[in-house]
């Protein structure tokens, strides 16, 4: 079986770790602490036990003799185990504590939110070119994503086909989320046309024929079970009026293809070019949480409509990136760098696009797009990423995944 390394680095304390379903979660535990005593709360007859009894957890870890290391796959199914964890960590036994889930939903209900900060919060995301280096075909990540439950199947399209609907009957449904779940499968429908785009919820409500308050909580269930996020505008110092909506995305370009509907009325190109700025936002949201330093991911766009894609700002420099689909560069594509390096002068402009050339143009890095994510390591710069120092870097995280 062929082994993928992932850079994500576990901490040495207890920890939350959130993803998506498929992301590599449980395998990564089972390789990187291969000696823990495990509590799948994927197990019905588990789930019913700890949530008639969940002092019985810690019946259960006193009883391990001399193991510390406890992990508790999918704690949303039992968030009433969080005040038994949190008892257990303030006794302190040297017990720890690695909490996997795939939805935050419940774990915002409890009133041991987060333990009271006695554990990390971390999350996993899809395989980063990076990890896959020489395994990494752009064109394929545009059409499956990178989810690892996909690319390690036989029948990585019926898996993607599934792939909305396991969401829909176990986290959805199952949880009792919503009420109607036809008038919730319609908004993922209506959803995955905003897609890299700016999220207009009255447009989506009218699309789903519902109110647009149900709509606004649809999105919110959307982000609490990890399936999209929120991108806000970039405000820092700004001199101009700028839009007040945030873009939305879907975590995974795969997952992005598998619920946007086709048809004779759609232009591929633009289905194709959601779906690279998707990509190039999923690389950026998990090359900065597998990051030690802190910086934030956010768009630019001016109320008269000129936009960055994505804007990085933090303690290590501030970037603009503009992502096309296209292998040839016109002097329009490079509009929206300008005038944001106009206003943020110290910034370091960067587009990106399906050509094989890198070119400098007006002082703008312009990068053939797989090269860039291939390079895109955590722990480095964008600066880096974009000097290209050698064909493919190799992984050099401290877990696996199996493939």
């Amino acid at each position: 079986m062929e082994t993928i390394t992932r850079f994500f680095a576990p901490p040495a304390e207890s920890f939350f770790l959130f993803g998506p379903r498929g992301t590599g979660k449980s395998t990564f535990m089972k390789q990187r602490f291969p000696d823990a005593c495990y509590v799948d709360l994927l197990d019905p007859e588990m789930v019913r036990s700890f949530s008639a009894k969940p002092e019985r957890l810690a019946e259960v870890v006193r009883g391990q003799g001399g193991q510390k290391c406890f992990v508790i796959d999918e704690i949303q199914k039992v968030p009433e185990l969080l005040s038994v964890i949190h008892q257990l960590i303030e006794e302190k036994q040297g017990y720890t504590f690695v909490l996997t889930g795939s939805s935050a939903r419940k774990l915002k209900r409890t009133g041991v939110d987060m333990l009271g900060g006695r554990a990390l919060l971390k999350t996993m995301h899809p395989f980063l070119a990076s990890e896959l280096g020489e395994r990494f075909c752009l064109e394929e990540a545009l059409q499956r994503g990178l989810l690892p439950l996909v690319y390690s199947s036989v029948n990585p399209e019926d898996v993607l086909r599934s792939y909305a609907a396991l969401y829909l009957r176990e986290e959805v449904q199952m949880e009792g989320l919503v009420r109607n779940i036809g008038n919730f499968s319609r908004f993922l429908e209506a959803i995955s046309f905003s897609h890299a785009s700016i999220l207009n919820l009255s447009n989506v409500a009218r699309e789903c024929m519902v109110e647009r308050k149900v709509v606004e909580g649809y999105t919110a269930i959307l982000e609490d079970i990890l399936l999209g996020f929120r991108l806000p505008v970039f405000t820092r110092r700004a001199k101009r009026g700028l839009a007040g909506h945030p873009k939305f995305y879907l975590f995974d370009a795969g997952v992005f293809r598998s619920l946007r509907p086709r048809g004779p009325l759609d232009i591929p190109e633009e289905i194709d070019g959601q779906a690279l700025e998707g990509l190039v936002a999923q690389h950026l949201r998990g090359w900065l949480a597998y990051s030690q330093e802190k910086s934030d991911l956010y768009f630019w766009r001016t109320r008269s409509g000129v936009e960055v894609d994505f804007v990085v700002y933090g303690s290590q420099g501030l970037w603009a990136l503009e992502v096309k689909n296209t292998a040839t560069i016109r002097p329009s594509d490079l509009r929206g760098l300008k005038s944001f390096r106009d206003e943020y002068p110290e910034s370091r402009a960067i587009f990106l696009y399906r050509g094989r050339e890198r070119i400098l143009r007006q002082g703008i890095l312009c990068l053939p797009c797989d090269d860039f994510l291939i390079h895109l390591l955590p722990g480095k710069t964008i600066n880096d990423a974009c000097e290209n120092p050698r064909p493919f870097p190799l992984p050099g995280g401290r877990g696996e995944t199996g493939i």
